[in-house]
């Protein structure tokens, strides 16, 4: 396999237990605060706290975001409708987990 030069890939890994704050959701998803605040308004995303401000997510939220953007950016989903869609392929993945148990018995 050649070697592809000028390419590094960098990262940050998110535990589930973490706690971020809206501006880091929106610096980690690479959107303005707003699309985020957008995307609590439609019930895609549930922080913890009561103002913008305040806002705790999990790193969960932080997973579900930026699947919601991808959505939308790359099949212009409304902010509306994705959180029926991303509920949707929760259940599709939780169905297919149990599934799999099933058959493994």
């Amino acid at each position: 396999m050649a070697e592809q030069p000028g390419y590094i890939l960098s990262g940050t890994i998110i535990d589930e237990q973490v706690e971020l704050s809206l501006d880091e959701v929106s610096t980690f998803c690479a959107v303005r605060r707003e699309e985020i605040v957008i995307l609590v308004e439609e019930g895609v995303l549930e922080p913890v706290g009561a103002q913008a401000d305040d806002w705790r997510f999990g790193g969960d939220s932080l997973r579900r975001a930026t699947k919601a953007l991808r959505l939308q950016r790359d099949l212009e989903i409304s902010p509306g409708a994705l959180a029926l869609i991303l509920d949707l392929m929760d259940e599709n993945d939780r169905l297919r987990a149990q599934l799999a148990l099933l058959r493994h018995r």
